[in-house]
C-alpha cells in the first residue's frame, strides 16, 4: 500500500468522532482515502456525507500525526496492515467495526496460520485454570494453532507462555502502542513472543494503555481468530465483554464450566447457561467441536445425484464452492466476496432444501 494512503487512512481513523465503520464507508464512497482526501480539497460532498461530519476530516494536525506516526513505525520495524491489503488478518475482514490500519511488530503473515484461536480469561488465574490452560494447548499441539490473546496477567500470559513452552505460535492484541509494554512484567517476553506470532495494536506509537483501549483490544482479539476460549471469569469482566463480540461476530465460543460456588467460574456458567458459550472440558472437546479431528475413514469418490432442485444466485455459488471439502462460513465469506450476513441465509436456505448440513464447529459441507 502507498505511503499516502496509508497516511490519510490513519488521519481518518484518529479523527475523533470517526470510528471503522463510518471510515470505511466513507473511503468505498469515494474509492480511496487518497480520493477521499481529495474530495475534501475540492469540497465535494456527496448525498449521502454528512456535511459537518466531512468539514471535520483531514485537518492539518491530523495529517502532520499521521505522517509522523508512519513514518515512526517504519523507522521502528512495524507492518502497517491496511484492511484493502492481502496481508491483513482475512477473519478481521468480516468484522466491520475492525480498523482500518494494524500495527505489527514480529511475527509472520496472520493468514498463513489454517487454525486460529483466541484464549481469554480472568487475571486471576486458579491452579485449575492454569492447568486446564496447559492440558489444552498440549492437546491441540497437533494441529499446530496460533493461540491469541492480550499480553495481560492471569489466562492471557499463561496461554501464551503454554504456547511457546509446546512450540505453538503466539500472538498478543495489546491495548497500547508501542512506545511501552504493558503490564511491565511482561518485558522479558516480549522478544520471545516477537519472534513467535509477535504482536497487533491499532493504537499509535505513544498512545497508553487506557481503560477504553482494552475494550476495544477485545473486539480484535475475539474477530481475528476462529474461535474465543474462556478459561475462568468473574460474573463481569473483559473477557466476557470479548464472549460477547465474538457471538456478535457469528464466531465460535467455548467456556470451561467451574464449580458454582468458585468466583472465576461465575462468568463461565453463565456464558453456558445462557447459552453463549459451548460448554467444554478437554481439548478433545474442542478438537471435535471445531472439526479438527483427522479421518481415518479412506476417502471414496462419490457420485453426485442428480439433483432437482433449481439454485440461482448466491445459493448456487456457495453449493457449488462445497464440490470439493467442507467450508466455514468465514471462509465461504471470503472466498465468494458474498457478506457473512447472507452467507448465513444462504446456508439456511440450502438446509432447508437438504442439500448442505452444517457441522460441529459450524462447517459446512454438502449432504
Amino acid at each position: 500500500m502507498n505511503f499516502k494512503e496509508l497516511m490519510y487512512a490513519l488521519a481518518l481513523q484518529e479523527t475523533k468522532g470517526v470510528g471503522a465503520v463510518t471510515a470505511k464507508k466513507l473511503i468505498a464512497i469515494y474509492g480511496s482515502a487518497v480520493q477521499l482526501f481529495e474530495a475534501h480539497q475540492q469540497k465535494r460532498i456527496e448525498k449521502e456525507v454528512n456535511m459537518n461530519l466531512f468539514h471535520q476530516l483531514f485537518s492539518k494536525a491530523s495529517l502532520l500525526n499521521a505522517e509522523k506516526e508512519l513514518n515512526r513505525a517504519i523507522s521502528k520495524g512495524l507492518k502497517c496492515l491496511y484492511y484493502q491489503d492481502k496481508n491483513y488478518p482475512k477473519h478481521l475482514l468480516h468484522c466491520a467495526d475492525a480498523p482500518l490500519i494494524l500495527f505489527q511488530d514480529g511475527g509472520s503473515d496472520f493468514n498463513a496460520y489454517q487454525k486460529i484461536i483466541s484464549i481469554v480469561g480472568t487475571r486471576n488465574m486458579s491452579s485449575y485454570g492454569r492447568g486446564f490452560c496447559a492440558d489444552l494447548i498440549a492437546a491441540v499441539k497437533e494441529y499446530q494453532p496460533l493461540i491469541v490473546s492480550g499480553f495481560a496477567f492471569g489466562v492471557d500470559i499463561c496461554a501464551h507462555l503454554e504456547a511457546l513452552k509446546n512450540d505453538l505460535p503466539t500472538a498478543a492484541v495489546l491495548a497500547h502502542g508501542y512506545g511501552t509494554v504493558y503490564p511491565n512484567e511482561h518485558k522479558r517476553f516480549y522478544q520471545e513472543m516477537k519472534e513467535s506470532g509477535g504482536f497487533l495494536s491499532e493504537f499509535t506509537y505513544d498512545e497508553q494503555p487506557l481503560r477504553e483501549n482494552f475494550l476495544k483490544r477485545n473486539r480484535i482479539v475475539a474477530g481475528i481468530s476462529q474461535a474465543t476460549i474462556v478459561i475462568e471469569s468473574a460474573f463481569k469482566g473483559g473477557s466476557l465483554v470479548t464472549a460477547d463480540i465474538a457471538n456478535s461476530y457469528n464466531k465460535d465460543v467455548f467456556a470451561l464450566p467451574g464449580r458454582t460456588t468458585d468466583v472465576y467460574s461465575k462468568g463461565c456458567n453463565e456464558l453456558i447457561k445462557n447459552h453463549k458459550a459451548a460448554l467444554f472440558t478437554s481439548g478433545e472437546d474442542l478438537i471435535e467441536q471445531l472439526g479438527w479431528k483427522k479421518s481415518t475413514v479412506k476417502e471414496v469418490k462419490i457420485v453426485q445425484p442428480q439433483l432437482f432442485v433449481e439454485l440461482e444466485g448466491g445459493e448456487k455459488e456457495i453449493y457449488d464452492l462445497l464440490a470439493v471439502n467442507a467450508m466455514h462460513a468465514d471462509e465461504i465469506a471470503r472466498t465468494s466476496g458474498i457478506p457473512i450476513y447472507k452467507v448465513s441465509n444462504f446456508i439456511f436456505q440450502l438446509e432447508m432444501k437438504g442439500l448442505v448440513q452444517v457441522l460441529p464447529g459450524k462447517l459446512i459441507k454438502r449432504c
